[in-house]
């Protein structure tokens, strides 16, 4: 429920903030392209100034409550957004401010929800569960889009206002489960050095450095999901509609795979798998760039979220498995601000480079650049080619050999 509610939220404030530009602003299609890409920084500033806050209070507090109050404050960003656009009082301003409050909510979520996973899944099934969890969220990104927009096509208020009660009811149903606290070993540490402390045991586990960091800049540079405004209003002129389907495509293929993993599960060269996967996905990127055929560029697009899933889903597993309990939550924290980075300053790096160089030009040089930080990370961190399985003692002796 929470995914499809900020999926559908996100999409059409991305394709609103880019009509008000072009419309009520003026806005060439160059300009109301960088303001995609600052709508992007304007969700990053929260996440990146929270992030250690929020994984210290997955680690210290009950996660439920956690994230229920996180999706709690989403579903006030819902109603105001409604609110406001059924009253036609939107700008660019109001946009970011919203975009600012949304990504503040989001990033007390991630940490909390993440970590409770591997207290209540045995570790033996724990990639399964992650597959698992993945259908459930890949289905909602498919659906959140490719719903909103259409229902956003015949009243532009009312999807929203759905956003908002499946946020609350989201609220309402993570506090079924049981309570949930992180494991401490010994004296817990005080809040400040915990912080210090989950961020050290990161930059010192090469490891678990590599498989964030990997993620970060291959996203960041590829990621042409902020200009799909651009394609399905100037370029391969599909409207609101389309631009629902293109952002559903990505989710689509990754469900799929999903799926695919919860009964099939990799087992071997998991490493090597998750660095073929990252350069798959600059490829296709590169694909979607030049292809003008709406069902091309699906096809395309659900591609690229296929092969993303099995990135996602190996290193999401790598992590959990790798990082004791007591240090999830911060862990998780500092992954989920790598890959918020990746999305968000990935938008604005978009959104420079489409003002630059046009939005075609700005998605093939991300798409290269992806290809390039997977050659150079599997070069420099050989730790990733060497984590062979999900079994954690085996993991832990390759990754150290």
């Amino acid at each position: 429920m929470a995914v499809f509610a900020t999926m559908s939220m996100v999409v059409l404030l991305g394709y609103q903030l880019y009509a008000v530009a072009r419309d009520d602003y003026g806005m060439s299609v160059a300009e109301a392209s960088f303001e995609l890409g600052l709508l992007g920084l304007a969700q990053f500033i929260p996440l990146f100034l929270l992030t250690p806050v929020a994984g210290l209070a997955a680690d210290r507090f009950d996660r439920r409550h956690v994230a229920a109050f996180a999706n709690g404050i989403d579903a006030c960003v819902a109603v105001v957004l409604a609110a406001a656009t059924w009253a036609d009082a939107l700008s660019l301003p109001f946009l970011f401010v919203l975009a600012a409050a949304h990504g503040a909510a989001r990033v007390f979520v991630g940490p909390s929800m993440s970590a409770i996973a591997p207290n209540i899944v045995p570790p033996a099934l724990l990639p399964r569960a992650i597959a698992l969890s993945s259908i459930a969220w890949q289905s909602a990104s498919v659906a959140g889009p490719a719903i909103g927009g259409l229902v956003f096509a015949q009243s532009e208020w009312l999807p929203h206002a759905i956003s908002a009660g499946l946020l609350g009811s989201s609220m309402l149903l993570i506090l079924t489960v049981r309570p949930v606290r992180a494991r401490h070993d010994g004296v817990p540490l005080k809040p400040l050095r915990q912080i210090i402390d989950g961020m050290a045991y990161v930059w010192r586990e090469r490891f678990l450095l590599g498989c964030i960091t990997l993620d970060l800049f291959a996203v960041l540079l590829a990621g042409a999901t902020a200009l799909l405004p651009v394609f399905a209003r100037d370029i391969l002129f599909v409207g609101p509609e389309g631009l629902g389907l293109m952002r559903a495509a990505p989710a689509l293929g990754a469900a799929s795979v999903a799926l695919w993993l919860s009964f099939r599960p990799l087992e071997r060269e998991v490493g090597l798998k998750m660095l073929l996967a990252v350069a798959a996905f600059g490829g296709l990127t590169i694909l979607f760039a030049v292809s003008r055929s709406l069902m091309l560029s699906l096809i395309i697009l659900a591609a690229m979220g296929a092969v993303d899933m099995i990135s996602v889903f190996i290193r999401s597993s790598l992590v959990q498995l790798f990082t004791p309990d007591d240090k999830r939550g911060r862990v998780s924290s500092i992954s989920g601000l790598a890959i918020s980075a990746s999305n968000e300053l990935g938008e604005m790096q978009s959104g420079l480079a489409a003002a630059l160089l046009g939005a075609v030009g700005a998605v093939v040089f991300g798409g290269a650049g992806a290809i390039v930080v997977t050659l150079v990370w599997a070069w420099y961190f050989p730790e990733l080619r060497r984590a062979r399985s999900f079994e954690p003692q085996e993991l832990n002796r390759e990754v150290s050999t």
